[in-house]
């Protein structure tokens, strides 16, 4: 497998470590509908949390949260749509971003929240 691939699983990792410990209760990992992906959906203080986590190996192609275009905005809101409808879910709906840097063994994670509103 592509070490890009593995260092994501290991952001991913990192992500759900760093919302436990912030008190969130993580409900679905890599939940996917039809070709839509939610890296962690999330709950905290009843609100759900979707949350797009964004891993590199250092920002000198620019910060990780740069990466997340609209069209990944989008697919997020259509997938959580989803999530809503089969779960009958009613809470409040937040997008948050995890954007991690990892260098050799150590982590460096900013919490992005209300990252990005629908549109």
């Amino acid at each position: 497998m592509a070490d890009h691939n593995d260092l994501g699983r290991l952001g991913e990792k990192k992500a759900v470590e760093f919302l436990v410990n912030k008190g969130y209760v993580i409900l679905e990992c890599n939940w996917r509908y039809r070709k839509l992906e939610i890296d962690v959906i999330a709950l905290k203080d009843n609100i759900l949390v979707v949350v797009e986590v964004k891993t590199r190996s250092s920002s000198g192609f620019g910060l990780p949260q740069d990466s997340i275009t609209k069209a990944k905005i989008r697919h997020l809101i259509q997938a959580i749509n989803q999530y809503v409808k089969m779960q009958s879910r009613q809470e409040e709906i937040r997008f948050d971003i995890l954007a991690i840097i990892k260098r050799n063994d150590d982590y460096t994670i900013e919490h992005l929240e209300d990252a990005f509103y629908p549109f």
